[in-house]
């Protein structure tokens, strides 16, 4: 399907008809990533202020054939929300959709618009005394609208589930224009095709999220968040499975962390200070919570008694305060930064089987090790088999001598993910930087129902072209 640029006879058809977007002019955000990996390119960068204008916007680009790229907070770490190769692209920013459009307490439930911050969403559920408990570390900048589109997960999928798991409905505007209200809140509704669960996760290729209704969740009234000091990540998913068996659905969160993250926090930042005297080669952080009084501290140090006599665990730290509970997040939740600072050759966001991650660490790293000697950052969310498998040079080094590993590094990983069936693609999404990956070797019935999806609600092509799908 052949595209056409938003020349300026479209910018002035488009603003004509929608007298209440705003052109954005300084569009240097728009074209950046948080990894500075990708550049977008020049873009036609437009900001509705309702879903009706989006409406309006999305009609134009599908009659004149404009692509369009939907931009909610520009946090994605896969290229999905920068356009590439493209005819001169819209790019729909939807921060100006950022309104809280209701609370029902008694059910909670909260409806929000698609440009809010997940940090305005926790905040709007605390002032009610709920919790809405997606957690990201970008929770400032991130949106709502971008976190569905990619399904996202975070440290807390263990309990709660992924976006969609927290997701009772959407709103969103289709490919020609149409505006579909799916905003009821009904936990039961099986009258057809579930489109909401079709657009979560789609990453703006057949529809724009412009809103959503959110479940809310009880506060924690007890809560123990512990560091355990593991001897490798064999027994870190052993200490898992121990912790499910005791606590069931309290536990929150299972992080599996290594020692190099640590070492790259203080490199990286002067003023961090690590919470072990001797970090271990690996630990875990587990949060466990319980919506009334449960006794679970006490708890868990039988469940350390038991697992340090059967070797699994040679030292734990609980944290006595919530200071020093967010201090531990603090330290997992800044990894990624100084994995910035550092600079990788390769950053893979990967899911496995439970049972094949001690596999993969050990046979992954050896592969790696053969191709140089390269340092490797694992560390990820091992109660729900997502790691973040990154590839650096070696201490001092630039990563750009190193830019030519790129591709065999990349390969070396995804050849080991698939050899023990698992996805190239955890919780960022495919974006596009996973394309190729992905219809590569994906399952062959599964890209002819994904091309057919995509032709049926988007038959001139003008969502995101490039993502998910190759363009041809």
């Amino acid at each position: 399907m052949k595209l056409n640029p938003a020349d300026k006879d479209f910018e002035t058809a488009l603003t004509e008809a929608c007298s209440d977007i705003k052109v954005i002019t300084e569009c240097d955000q728009y074209q950046c990533d948080p990894r500075n990996r990708y550049v977008g390119q020049d873009g036609l960068v437009v900001a509705p202020l309702s879903t009706k204008d989006i409406s309006n916007i999305i009609n134009i680009c599908h009659q004149w054939k404009v692509p369009v790229v939907p931009y909610g907070g520009g946090t994605g770490l896969v290229g999905g929300q920068l356009p590439v190769g493209l005819p001169r692209p819209v790019i729909l920013t939807l921060e100006r959709l950022n309104h809280i459009k209701g609370i029902n307490f008694d059910h909670s439930l909260i409806t929000v618009e698609a440009g809010c911050s997940l940090q305005q969403v926790q905040t709007a559920a605390d002032s009610y005394n709920r919790l809405f408990p997606l957690s990201l570390a970008s929770k400032g900048s991130c949106q709502i609208g971008g976190n569905l589109a990619t399904n996202a997960g975070g440290a807390n999928v263990v309990r709660y589930g992924n976006a969609r798991d927290l997701c009772l409905g959407v709103e969103a505007v289709f490919a020609d224009g149409s505006i579909w209200n799916g905003l009821s809140g009904l936990y039961k509704d099986n009258q057809g095709y579930d489109l909401r669960n079709l657009l979560i996760g789609s990453e703006g290729t057949l529809a724009i999220i412009t809103a959503a209704c959110l479940k809310l969740f009880p506060k924690l009234v007890d809560r123990t968040v512990v560091l355990a000091s593991v001897p490798n990540p064999a027994a870190s998913l052993q200490l898992f499975e121990l912790t499910k068996q005791k606590f069931g659905q309290m536990v929150t969160a299972f992080e599996l962390i290594s020692k190099v993250g640590i070492d790259f926090l203080l490199e990286t930042e002067p003023a961090f200070r690590s919470p072990f005297v001797t970090t271990p080669n690996w630990f875990v952080l587990a949060d466990i919570g319980a919506e009334s009084e449960f006794g679970i501290e006490e708890c868990f140090v039988e469940l350390l008694e038991y697992a340090q006599k059967n070797s699994l665990v040679s030292d734990a730290l609980f944290a006595h305060s919530e200071t020093q509970k967010q201090q531990f997040w603090n330290t997992r939740e800044s990894i990624p930064l100084a994995n910035r600072r550092i600079g990788s050759i390769s950053s893979h966001d990967i899911s496995l089987p439970l049972e094949s991650i001690p596999v993969f660490i050990d046979n992954c790293g050896l592969k790696i090790n053969q191709l140089g000697s390269f340092r490797i950052n694992c560390f990820g969310h091992l109660g729900d088999g997502n790691l973040h498998y990154n590839v650096f040079p070696p201490v001092g080094e630039d990563r750009n001598k190193y830019t030519h590993y790129q591709q065999e590094v990349c390969e070396t990983v995804y050849a080991t993910v698939r050899e023990l069936g698992g996805s190239t693609a955890a919780e960022h999404g495919t974006g596009r930087r996973l394309v190729r990956e992905l219809s590569t070797y994906a399952d062959s019935a599964y890209m002819q129902a994904v091309n057919a999806i995509k032709s049926s609600l988007d038959p001139n092509g003008i969502l995101n072209p490039g993502v998910i799908i190759e363009m041809h």
